[in-house]
């Protein structure tokens, strides 16, 4: 079995991070996989780049300024959104000719267009798309919000510039979309059940399958360490319960640090001993810059991208707190939980699927600040503390292992191949 994975980034993105955890784990399962990127940011063997040059960049620029051109020239959202009106085309690719399967991941800003995709699905081979978002479902958005003109037609889409009109570019990229998928065949994935449910209303995904699957995580790599040793490699104080925030973009209004700052603003004005117990640990783009926003002392760690890092910071705390307003299936919450520590999140997309309540952790009401803090107040505070660590890495273990993941996909994988 000859698997090729695609992706644009190898490590940059939850969506890159999950597809080289998955390729490690098919790996692992006996499955000869490669992964083909637009970035390349490792030496490994398996992970085949395409050829970098000046119209690779051109494809990027070009997308963005069509989009800037619709949008009234105007940059509102001008990067959360994706029209993939160009790419690469890879069919005629060693790697691609000699897969059994070709399994789509993350494939925007300039990696493929929908006519590279509609070329991918002409050549008969089985097609797997997983799901980080609901881009392949909708006209244009990787998360519609509150909007579901994509479960009839879009148009009128209020990531544009005055909310478009409606035959915007939303509306003509949900009509070539649906001209795609029209008699042919793809099995998405769905990380989360959440996401599975919002796809399976999508006017474009009709009549396709859709599984979920959840990402993989390496159990023996996150793990439990020791606390103090841990916090010694960041220089962090022993001396406190620590609640950790991370974020590729820690300012990414979509990841709602506000509604975590206003939190511990409410912590520290009804238990104003918390100030000199409490302190908070941020990691990721732009975290300096948050510094003097939170009432606690705070300890803004640089983005990290080693794994091995990333254990040791959620090794190194007591709570991860993720606020986000819009998320799948978080790798930040995963890899929290397998290292036995307690996570703190907003009711919202596959976020309650991960952390059961007052069980290994506490599901706050969406938006709710006041809930946010009692979750953070209650995790921390709880005499079964350590009985939500271990819940929490049991969670993982039994859910999102990589022998579990793997052994998943190697069965619908050989179900296509039939």
């Amino acid at each position: 079995m000859k698997v090729l994975l695609i992706n644009t980034f190898e490590r940059t993105g939850g969506a890159a991070i999950a597809c080289s955890r998955l390729m490690e784990a098919l790996k692992s399962h006996g499955i000869t996989v490669r992964m083909l990127v637009r970035d390349k940011q490792t030496n490994k063997l398996d992970v085949i780049p395409l050829e970098r040059g000046w119209l690779m960049v051109w494809r990027f620029v070009w997308e963005r300024i069509c989009i800037w051109k619709s949008n009234r020239f105007n940059r509102h959202n001008l990067f959360a959104v994706d029209i993939a009106n160009t790419g690469t085309d890879i069919t005629s690719l060693p790697e691609f000719q000699q897969a059994d399967v070709i399994h789509l991941h993350w494939v925007n800003q300039g990696m493929l267009s929908l006519g590279d995709i509609s070329r991918i699905l002409r050549s008969g081979k089985p097609v797997v798309w997983t799901m980080h978002d609901l881009w392949s479902a909708t006209g244009i958005c990787h998360y519609p919000g509150p909007c579901r003109r994509y479960t009839q037609e879009c148009g009128h889409c209020h990531l544009l510039y005055k909310c478009g009109h409606a035959k915007d570019l939303s509306w003509r990229t949900f009509r070539k979309k649906k001209t795609l998928y029209q008699g042919r065949s793809v099995t998405f994935v769905a990380c989360s059940q959440w996401l599975k449910g919002m796809a399976e209303k999508s006017a474009l995904l009709q009549g396709q399958r859709i599984v979920s699957i959840p990402n993989a995580i390496n159990t023996n790599l996150f793990r439990p360490a020791d606390k103090r040793q841990a916090r010694d490699k960041f220089g962090l104080p022993h001396d406190r319960k620590l609640i950790l925030f991370g974020a590729l973009k820690t300012t990414d209004p979509r990841k709602g640090v506000d509604y975590l700052v206003e939190a511990c603003r409410l912590l520290a004005e009804k238990h104003p001993e918390l100030k000199e117990q409490v302190g908070i640990v941020t990691f990721g783009k732009q975290a300096e810059e948050l510094k003097t926003l939170f009432p606690f002392a705070s300890y803004p760690v640089q983005y990290l991208t080693n794994e091995h890092q990333l254990a040791d910071i959620y090794n190194a705390v007591d709570l991860y707190v993720t606020p986000s307003l819009e998320d799948n299936l978080p790798n930040t919450i995963m890899e929290a939980m397998a290292c036995g520590t307690p996570c703190v999140g907003f009711q919202v997309g596959g976020i309650p699927e991960m952390i059961d309540h007052l069980h290994n952790g506490y599901v706050a009401a969406y938006k709710e600040t006041d809930d946010l803090a009692n979750g953070i107040l209650w995790t921390l505070t709880d005499p079964g503390y350590d009985s939500l660590c271990e819940a929490a890495r049991l969670k993982v273990v039994t859910h999102y292992a990589e022998t579990i993941v793997a052994e998943r996909f190697a069965q619908l994988y050989e179900e296509l191949k039939r």
